[in-house]
């Protein structure tokens, strides 16, 4: 009897290609986080908005922006307006929709005798939801009535 060598096969082939399912995956995750947070910080108006700890962000639709910056300017949805063409802005949209809610963002620095002002021209067109946007207080600060002295 003749005694050979048997014949070995071979293993498999370690694999050199890289693996790209997970990597598409991660990426169609951070696209999507994207488009869902950009519309959030294209605000062009530099606001410092108080803090509360109760702020909690309102989506409730039919909704329309209006913000006062430092200087006392308003702005609807971005455009500058002087108080007599906010008052006719706030007039045409109370008429159209009169449940539109206005989420009113005034800046910290701005007197509260401005604001009231753009809540009595938003009163005089029909409407009379008003939110105030506010930014949530950081839990490790301090508010600002307990970190001053009481005599």
């Amino acid at each position: 009897m003749s005694f050979g060598r048997l014949e070995r096969t071979s293993g498999p082939q370690p694999m050199s290609d890289i693996n790209m399912t997970p990597l598409v995956d991660v990426m169609l995750v951070l696209v999507v986080i994207f488009i869902l947070t950009a519309p959030l910080m294209a605000s062009s108006i530099r606001l410092e908005l108080p803090r509360t700890p109760g702020a909690t962000p309102a989506g409730t639709p039919p909704s329309v922006t209006v913000v006062i910056n430092a200087a006392g300017q308003a702005f609807v949805q971005d455009e500058p307006l002087s108080q007599a063409a906010l008052a006719e802005r706030l007039r045409r949209i109370g008429a159209e929709r009169p449940d539109t809610e206005i989420q009113l963002r005034a800046d910290a620095a701005v007197p509260y005798g401005r604001v009231v002002e753009v809540m009595g021209a938003a009163h005089l067109a029909g409407l009379q939801r008003i939110g105030f946007v506010a930014e949530p207080q950081d839990p490790a600060a301090k508010p600002a009535a307990a970190a001053a002295p009481t005599r």
